[in-house]
């Protein structure tokens, strides 16, 4: 692992997200102004125009560029998957990675039409978390390999950094640690996942009530809610969006669990999230919930709940054409055209 991502504590991490970035203000006037240039009344391409600048502010240059995409996909297991949580087994983890592996997921197919570089990265499959309902999910060394892991996955010369995951279980620990970072219950928080039905819904609110219950004191500390709530793909995303920070790489994030993870750095730094956006809303209720909770406005709005970063792949092709329309359009002197009266 590159020295630069090994962390060998959470107070570590912690002081990494402090010592982020920010933006480059001087690439995004520069964008602003070429927008301003170009043969459109201003403001007629909506948001495509600030996702033009937001590239360009933090990928630090300008032009911006979205050609070199890369989408990573987290994999754990959670012990808590044992208390019936979700339609699948736990063994569907280890088979949808092979599955990755072998092109036939969703994922694989539209990342082919991006020319997107997929890595599929599971994480101690074979060794669970620990059921959350009867101790930490996760002790702080496993806590901060994770962690590593996610931030060792980054290409820092990719234009954009798409993040998923895939794990049996893991919409009930997003539930709980959405629940432990910005309040509320299991009922508020929990969804459908794989597809439960409604008896399972209410076995999901129980188990995420119980772990909450007894790790109370973690709502008081990000880091204490993902290492006793969370997972190693939950962490993994966390670890991943810093990295991407440093490097100056923007980020798609992808569904609830997704989201609830980087979350993370949110509740950490006010401005945690400000090089990422959310790549769609999900139809996990939760999701919907937690955007609201954190001021996050998503791209698209398709009525996925799939994970393993589809939703982020479809979005980055619309930052693609962002990208190219910003690029590619004539300004009014190049085109000959009158600029506005005035």
């Amino acid at each position: 692992m590159p020295d630069d991502v090994q962390l060998g504590s959470l107070s570590a991490f912690r002081a990494r997200v402090a010592a982020m970035p920010g933006p480059d203000e001087a690439a995004a006037e520069r964008a602003r102004a070429h927008d301003a240039q170009l043969t459109k009344p201003a403001g007629a391409l909506g948001r495509l125009e600030a996702l033009a600048q937001w590239a360009a502010a933090w990928q630090g240059r300008h032009p911006p560029r979205a050609e070199h995409i890369q989408v990573v996909v987290f994999a754990g297991n959670h012990g808590v998957a044992a208390r019936g949580v979700s339609a699948y087994p736990p063994a569907v983890t280890a088979q949808m990675v092979a599955n990755f592996e072998k092109g036939g997921a969703a994922i694989n197919q539209l990342c082919d039409v991006l020319g997107a570089e997929l890595t599929v990265m599971p994480l101690d499959l074979d060794r669970p978390t620990d059921d959350m309902t009867l101790a930490p999910a996760l002790g702080e060394a496993d806590c901060v390999k994770a962690l590593e892991a996610g931030m060792a996955a980054v290409d820092a010369d990719t234009d954009l950094l798409c993040l998923g995951e895939m794990g049996i279980g893991n919409t009930t620990a997003a539930a709980a640690l959405a629940a432990a970072l910005c309040g509320g219950d299991g009922a508020t928080w929990v969804g459908p996942g794989t597809g439960v039905d409604a008896y399972g819904l209410a076995r999901k609110a129980a188990v995420v009530d119980a772990a909450l219950a007894r790790h109370a004191d973690a709502r008081r500390d990000p880091l204490a809610a993902l290492r006793c709530v969370g997972g190693r793909e939950l962490a993994a995303i966390a670890g991943a969006v810093v990295a991407a920070r440093e490097s100056r790489v923007p980020v798609l994030l992808d569904g609830f669990a997704c989201t609830a993870a980087a979350a993370i750095i949110a509740k950490l730094r006010d401005d945690g999230l400000d090089h990422s956006q959310v790549a769609h809303r999900s139809a996990e209720p939760g999701h919907r919930r937690l955007l609201e909770a954190l001021s996050l406005d998503p791209l698209l709005d398709l009525g996925l709940r799939l994970g393993e970063a589809s939703g982020a792949a479809l979005a980055a092709a619309l930052m693609r054409m962002a990208v190219a329309t910003h690029n590619g359009m004539a300004t009014f002197e190049s085109a000959g055209v009158s600029g506005p009266a005035g």
